[in-house]
């Protein structure tokens, strides 16, 4: 028995068409960004000013700038934070990491978004505690 067709045998497709995704453009889709605005060195201590915006993508390439110059024998940093429009706890992360080692950490020049962040983080009981236990510990 034969059987004829002349249909062409193609495969059935493995997956349903993707129809175009239409994106909402209410919300801010691209990725911070911080720009070092200037970077100093005062002996060992580095200056640091920074603009933009800090997050855990965009604060990659200030801790790899830090790590350098942790490694170059830097045991002081001054971070400039006035022009920082947005941080989150990728900043954070990079704060934590520095004072390890004995170094030491000031920012100057606040912005409302890094005071709101250390606010946040950093509730006014505890940064009372915190500057007591370091006042103690410096004493002894």
């Amino acid at each position: 028995m034969t059987t004829s067709s002349t249909a062409p045998i193609k495969p059935a497709p493995l997956t349903a068409p993707v129809p175009s995704a239409v994106h909402d453009s209410g919300a801010d889709t691209a990725p911070c960004a911080i720009v070092v605005a200037s970077c100093t060195t005062f002996g060992s201590t580095l200056v640091v000013h920074l603009a933009g915006e800090i997050d855990h993508y965009s604060a990659i390439p200030l801790r790899t700038l830090l790590a350098s110059a942790a490694d170059g024998g830097c045991t002081g940093l001054v971070l400039d934070t006035s022009q920082v429009t947005f941080c989150d706890s990728g900043f954070l992360a990079v704060l934590d990491w520095w004072p390890r080692r004995g170094r030491r950490l000031r920012l100057a020049n606040r912005s409302r978004a890094v005071q709101h962040l250390m606010d946040t983080a950093c509730p006014a009981g505890r940064r009372t505690a915190h500057a007591d236990a370091s006042k103690a510990t410096a004493t002894s």
